[in-house]
């Protein structure tokens, strides 16, 4: 009998082993070279965590306040599509998973669940996450049935003016609906509990875009997206966005912070810095690396969420000291939800908040809202090729202006 996964690298080789490599490269993969994806994890670990005692951490909080609403911890499942590939139903799962955690759950608009399925899972806070499609009416009617079914936030993904190239869906000839080929009845052959599964309950369609669409088949989910959204989309279209949705707003998918100030003008209630977990632009700046930025720019007039990359609590801890109110993770939850639908998403989320409550503890922190710059140290770089690094270096207190006293300013209420 195997031991159960004790971190998200365990459930990451479970899934490896359990589903058939297109599958699993699928959720797996990045675009292009795979740099960004790399770099997502180089530069979480150049972030360098102190630890801090004697503090009393014997009470220890990791509540925080979203949009108006509590939350257990500052984790949320962020919208992964497809997720269906992996298990069944897997949207409802992944659902269920997070209301019985306590974080909320943000629907795909490339899930494998119609949304009044996931509406009516469990009783927790789900988010809907919408694409501007050409087709605006498309866009409008998801937006009225988010409303209707009691959706409480909306988040707009807005990096995909066209779709990065992922060269492990290209070469495994991944396409909705399955299209086999001998080396993909060969990879059934040799993961039969997943076949088993798939066989029972259908292989997955995207149900919301067949729904709004009427789309059956496509080459690559990348050529399906690229035919359906819509490269001319901005603040304007934003703009829109918010006329028609009153509740809280978010734009997934912000890695410029000049960007701030017209998301605040535009009525945005909160932004995702997010390089679509390096499945976009190959080479892009990791999101832990240009947080702080963020924070400069935006003070407390925005929520800031992060994605891309955190797969441990102490990566969350090193977003929140660098001022995010949040995480959102995607590949995490779909590698436990491969490894045991439902149980094993929950198990996953366990792990998170253990780790984060280990973190949190050793650092000082007794509720989220401690955690600021000073817990962190990162390296400075080479003077020049071949030199000695120099000793890491102190993350200042920082002149007023810069970002990481923005950020210490705000955990400590100071900034309006």
């Amino acid at each position: 009998m195997r031991q159960q996964p004790q971190s998200i690298a365990d459930f990451r080789e479970q899934a490896r082993r359990r589903l058939p490599r297109f599958v699993f490269d699928f959720i797996d993969g990045g675009s292009g070279s795979e740099n960004t994806l790399a770099e997502n994890r180089s530069a979480l670990d150049r972030h360098r965590l102190v630890g801090r005692a004697p503090v009393d951490v014997q009470a220890c909080s990791q509540s925080v306040t979203l949009f108006g609403r509590d939350y257990s911890m500052p984790v949320i499942i962020g919208p992964t599509g497809l997720a269906g590939a992996a298990w069944p139903r897997g949207d409802v799962d992944l659902a269920r998973a997070a209301s019985k955690a306590g974080i909320p759950f943000v629907m795909s608009t490339a899930a494998t669940a119609t949304m009044e399925e996931v509406a009516a899972a469990e009783a927790g806070a789900k988010w809907f996450q919408l694409y501007i499609f050409k087709d605006r009416a498309v866009s409008a009617r998801l937006i009225a049935k988010a409303k209707a079914l009691g959706f409480k936030a909306l988040e707009v993904t807005v990096d995909n003016a066209i779709p990065g190239r992922r060269l492990r869906d290209a070469r495994n000839g991944f396409s909705l609906p399955f299209r086999w080929t001998p080396a993909k009845l060969a990879s059934l052959a040799a993961h039969p509990a997943w076949s088993m599964r798939m066989a029972r309950a259908g292989a997955p369609r995207l149900e919301v875009m067949a729904a709004e669409l009427g789309l059956d088949e496509a080459d690559t989910i990348a050529e399906l997206m690229q035919s359906q959204l819509d490269p001319s989309v901005g603040w304007e279209d934003i703009k829109w966005v918010r006329d028609a949705w009153d509740g809280p707003l978010i734009v997934k998918g912000m890695l410029d912070p000049g960007q701030v100030a017209k998301a605040v003008e535009t009525g945005v209630d909160g932004l995702v810095i997010s390089n679509h977990g390096g499945r976009q632009l190959d080479g892009a700046v990791a999101t832990i690396d240009i947080l702080a930025e963020f924070r400069a720019q935006a003070g407390s007039r925005l929520t800031l969420l992060v994605d891309s990359g955190f797969r441990t609590g102490s990566d969350i801890a090193r977003a929140l000291a660098l001022g995010a109110d949040a995480v959102q993770v995607g590949r995490a939850t779909l590698f436990a939800l491969a490894g045991g639908g439902e149980a094993g998403v929950r198990r996953a989320l366990d792990i998170l908040k253990s780790e984060l409550e280990i973190a949190q503890m050793l650092m000082g922190a007794r509720a989220i809202q401690d955690f600021g710059p000073a817990m962190l140290r990162s390296p400075r770089p080479l003077r020049a090729p071949g030199t000695v690094p120099e000793a890491a270096a102190i993350i200042p207190a920082a002149p007023a202006a810069g970002p990481l006293s923005l950020v210490a300013e705000k955990r400590q209420g100071v900034l309006p």
